[in-house]
């Protein structure tokens, strides 16, 4: 019992935003309904196994419903083999999905850079289906000279939780259930973490279904990240190229796009607990109809709805190490990231918005 640990955190945000809702009524005197509390808790039996799972309460608009207790993730991690120079180990449960830099401990405010994660490669909107899978997964550890090389892959069934009217909208009634997926990523920092590159790939299926029709949805993302890391700044940058393939479904026709995302970052640490950040942030959901022209001209919604560029001022205080405040700005060109949830008709949004938030962080 001397190996058990348990954390937890709770973080609330304010959302302010001029035109377009985002999480909640934001644009009628702000929206409180950005929410995350989690709980945590790890054991080792053996010194070569590890026991852990975390339970999230996390609510991001809506009607209240999501922010019912779920299991983020939950599992029992076994190393055959651990020395100092290599370590190879496998996890069986629900696992975090390995991709980008902050995907795997995106819940817990004090390890994102931002209130909000740059949302071309970490979507809010369909949070659920990138976070975790139901399966196993193997990784493996080098540990060289210079640097560390880590490479972590997985194969499982990937949550789907809230996905029906994120992905389509409400009124079809769309049912999406899961199915078998891989992800992997491929890791290495030079010199204690100064440089970091990685390589993430995925390959995620989902099946769908409309009334009597039946169709299949598939995924494939591929994510390049780099950060170069000094003592008291960091530049940090990642590109996705993401395919996206539907079958014919009922009414809905069949599409193959291939998407765009990327962004550039830099941070400022300065009186030891304080650090501030400015990022330019650009989706494009069809690398073929970058404006989204043709997209508007077949009568299917407005041509902002497909693109979004967003550039992002944020300041975060670091009270003691169980405090976190944090603010930040953003302007945004597109409505390619904004949720469904909040903004069911296209139609009715503005192309250029603003966005203010607030955040206030405790763990334990």
């Amino acid at each position: 019992m001397d190996t058990l640990q348990v954390h937890g955190f709770l973080s609330q945000a304010l959302v302010i935003t001029d035109d377009n809702d985002f999480f909640g009524p934001s644009s009628n005197d702000g929206s409180l309904k950005y929410t995350e509390i989690g709980a945590n808790a790890s054991i080792r039996p053996r010194p070569d196994v590890l026991v852990a799972a975390q339970v999230l309460s996390r609510r991001a608009g809506g009607d209240g419903s999501d922010a019912r207790p779920a299991l983020d993730y939950g599992v029992v991690d076994y190393q055959p083999y651990s020395d100092q120079r290599r370590t190879l180990g496998i996890q069986l449960g629900r696992f975090k999905n390995p991709f980008g830099f902050y995907n795997q401990t995106r819940d817990v405010a004090f390890t994102r850079p931002s209130i909000l994660l740059p949302q071309s490669i970490y979507f809010d909107r369909t949070r659920s289906l990138g976070l975790s899978a139901d399966g196993v997964s193997l990784y493996a550890e080098e540990r060289m000279e210079h640097g560390t090389l880590r490479f972590t892959g997985g194969v499982g069934t990937p949550s789907t939780r809230d996905l029906d009217d994120q992905l389509f909208p409400a009124h079809l009634g769309m049912d999406v259930s899961g199915s078998t997926s891989s992800i992997a990523q491929l890791r290495y920092e030079h010199s204690g973490g100064h440089f970091t590159a990685a390589l993430s790939a995925a390959d995620v299926n989902l099946d769908l279904g409309l009334g009597p029709s039946e169709g299949e949805l598939n995924f494939q993302p591929w994510i390049l990240s780099l950060q170069y890391d000094k003592e008291h700044w960091a530049l940090t940058g990642e590109f996705a190229l993401r395919r996206v393939s539907t079958t014919d479904t009922g009414p809905l026709p069949g599409s193959d796009v291939t998407g765009e995302s990327w962004y550039i970052q830099y941070t400022r640490r300065f009186l030891d607990n304080w650090q501030w950040l400015v990022r330019y942030d650009s989706l494009v959901s069809n690398r073929d109809d970058r404006s989204g022209q043709a997209y508007e001209a077949q009568g299917r919604g407005p041509a902002h709805a497909r693109y979004a560029d967003d550039i992002t001022f944020g300041l975060q205080w670091r009270v003691n190490p169980r405090v976190l405040v944090a603010a930040e700005y953003h302007h945004i060109d597109g409505t390619g990231w904004l949720p469904l949830r909040d903004e069911p008709d296209p139609a009715e949004t503005q192309r250029r918005w603003n966005m203010v938030l607030f955040q206030l962080s405790l763990r334990f």
